[in-house]
């Protein structure tokens, strides 16, 4: 059973990191839920936590999510996008866990060619296990999102150091934010997926409501 205080330490590090994200553009929020399907445990928790995101932005102008996932030696597949939790369940339940290498810089490089299609407001990574790439190559990539203006939100579940220095400078890069977490916490981790999801629909304003309704201004004191 992890800390308490340990992990409100690090969500409130977290929340201050999203509060202070520029702020998005109007119209219809888009997300990208990229999940680590390597891990059978990592893909199995992301199925339990996406649906905080559509509830959370009810009423707040339209959200759209694609999921994207990577698994096995090579593959790495990417849905529509989707409206509802039932529909994003769906997809991530059809996605069954193989064992492979991090393609990470796949993910980047899909999230680029998609934002500069359409906008994009945030990716939300969910990741575990280990990390074969090269950090500097990452952060080159993940540069492309800083200028498309695209913040990365890791949500990591693991205990590799390479995985975590990776992703704490890639989210200080695209002004995004890294929370280490393992899922004893669940209910706390959904409320931060939520919150990642409604500053994305509706921005800082829409942000500090849900905060104060969830009671996540508290761990910031």
């Amino acid at each position: 059973m992890p800390n308490r205080l340990v992990m409100d330490r690090s969500a409130a590090q977290f929340i201050e990191r999203l509060k202070n994200t520029p702020p998005v553009k109007g119209g219809v929020a888009r997300l990208i839920f990229a999940v680590d399907a390597t891990s059978s445990e990592t893909l199995d928790h992301a199925r339990h936590i996406q649906g905080e995101m559509f509830e959370a932005t009810t009423g707040l102008g339209g959200f759209e999510v694609k999921l994207v996932f990577y698994r096995g030696a090579s593959e790495c597949k990417s849905s529509r996008w989707v409206t509802t939790a039932t529909e994003l369940q769906g997809l991530i339940e059809s996605v069954h866990c193989s064992v492979g290498p991090s393609q990470v810089e796949r993910v980047l490089n899909f999230a680029i060619r998609e934002a500069r299609d359409h906008r994009v407001n945030a990716l939300v990574f969910v990741i575990g296990g280990c990390l074969e790439e090269r950090i500097d190559r990452l952060c080159y990539v993940a540069s492309a999102l800083t200028r498309l203006g695209v913040p990365i939100f890791a949500f990591h579940e693991g205990y590799c150091p390479k995985v975590a220095e990776a992703f704490k400078q890639i989210a200080a890069l695209t002004q995004g934010g890294y929370l280490k977490f393992d899922f004893a916490n669940t209910d706390r981790l959904k409320e931060l997926l939520g919150a990642v999801a409604v500053y994305a629909a509706g921005g800082h304003r829409a942000l500090s409501a849900y905060s104060e309704i969830k009671g996540l201004d508290e761990i910031t004191r």
